[in-house]
């Protein structure tokens, strides 16, 4: 799977697991609603602080939300 869609799919994935919607995750990063959304559906590159940020709250690592590994 390519690095950068799995990327995508894994932050909207693990949301949706989770029952969060776009608008709690938005506000736990510190941003509104409609960036979170550019960043889950690819429109945007989702900064390295972002990253860590949602790797923490979900407890997986970056490589997972990368798509790097299946091991959360």
């Amino acid at each position: 799977m390519d690095v950068i869609i799995a990327l995508y799919r894994r932050i909207k994935d693990l949301r949706e697991d989770n029952d969060k919607t776009q608008k709690e995750l938005a506000e736990y990063l510190g941003m509104k609603q409609p960036q979170y959304y550019r960043y889950e559906n690819g429109l945007r590159d989702i900064p390295t602080d972002i990253l860590i940020k949602l790797s923490k709250y979900y407890n997986v690592s970056v490589d997972y939300i990368l798509g790097l590994t299946d091991e959360k």
